[in-house]
């Protein structure tokens, strides 16, 4: 005679060690620093998204590469040795040679930069609260230019703080997948009213159903950073177009495009680069950071990006993501 078996329910201990293992797992693989978990027989258990794309030949279950524990190919291993269940691991941490000095003149540079952006709007509103004391003087005129001045400073302090985080691995960029065309839909609904004011056109083209791995909420930040960078600077008249399909080995195409004044092809490949300005749009109230994010955020969801055009012949900024797992 058969007899009823009672189900055994998971044990708190099993289920805090599947929970520790899946947080284990995450923390590796969403690292913004390359790192492998290796067993005794250097045969990879664990990397990160960042080592998989740096390196070639890092796969999980199959032997490291020679060469890379021995710095041979210009690598510098961090070792840390652990046991687990019984099984000795080793957590690797890999770094190239200068990345440190890089760093440092990076970091030097960067603060240098914040403290240039934030004196210029400082002084023009010690100019404005100076101005308001004067007789004859327009003073609610004065205090909302005075008032502008400080959205500005806001604007690029939190712009800094935001571009810090991502740096620092604080905001994380990838997740599951979600869907496209709503979330930069909703970027270019909400940037509607001053694209108008600048007599700037808004268009969406997106193919449904596209799915991308990043969070909706970094996905916005792209789109509406793009967005805005042709709204200040293409010039009354150009149409921005917000694109996206997939492509034949089914990575995802983003381009932003516009038809506006654009910028000298030999400016192209600094559009990147924090605070960096092209010539008419240095006078322009803009932190100078947004196109830095938007290369942050596509390059840790494991993309790249890349800008295109020339004097009088628009701008059009192309992002290509890897497809979805």
């Amino acid at each position: 005679m058969w007899q009823k078996q009672a189900l055994r329910k998971p044990s708190v201990r099993t289920a805090v060690v599947d929970a520790d293992s899946i947080r284990g797992r995450t923390l590796v693989d969403e690292s913004r620093e390359a790192v492998v978990v290796l067993d005794d027989d250097d045969r990879v258990v664990l990397a990160s998204r960042r080592a998989r794309q740096a390196m070639d030949g890092i796969r999980e279950g199959e032997l490291l590469p020679p060469g890379i524990l021995t710095g041979e190919r210009g690598l510098i291993p961090l070792v840390v040795p652990y046991e687990v269940d019984g099984r000795r691991e080793r957590l690797v941490y890999l770094s190239r040679e200068g990345d440190l000095a890089a760093y440092e003149e990076l970091r030097s540079g960067f603060t240098a930069a914040v403290s240039h952006e934030l004196r210029t709007p400082l002084a023009r509103l010690l100019t404005l609260i100076e101005t308001a004391s004067l007789p004859g003087e327009d003073v609610v005129e004065v205090l909302e230019q005075a008032a502008g001045e400080v959205h500005q400073i806001t604007e690029l302090i939190d712009e800094v703080l935001f571009l810090s985080e991502l740096e620092s691995g604080a905001r994380v960029v990838a997740l599951g997948a979600e869907l496209v065309c709503p979330v930069l839909g909703e970027a270019l609904d909400a940037l509607q009213e001053r694209a108008n004011r600048a007599g700037v056109g808004l268009r969406l083209e997106c193919d449904a159903g596209l799915e991308l791995s990043i969070r909706p909420r970094m996905l916005l930040v792209v789109a509406r950073n793009l967005a805005e960078n042709a709204i200040r600077y293409a010039g009354p008249g150009a149409t921005f177009i917000l694109s996206a399909e997939q492509t034949d080995d089914g990575s995802i195409e983003l381009v932003a495009r516009d038809d506006g004044v654009g910028v000298d092809e030999a400016e192209l490949t600094r559009l990147f680069e924090r605070f960096y300005r092209a010539d008419r749009a240095r006078a322009s109230r803009g932190t100078g950071l947004g196109l830095a994010i938007v290369k942050h955020v596509v390059t840790q969801a494991g993309g790249t990006v890349e800008a295109a055009g020339g004097r009088g012949r628009g701008l059009e900024v192309r992002l290509l993501f890897p497809a979805s797992a």
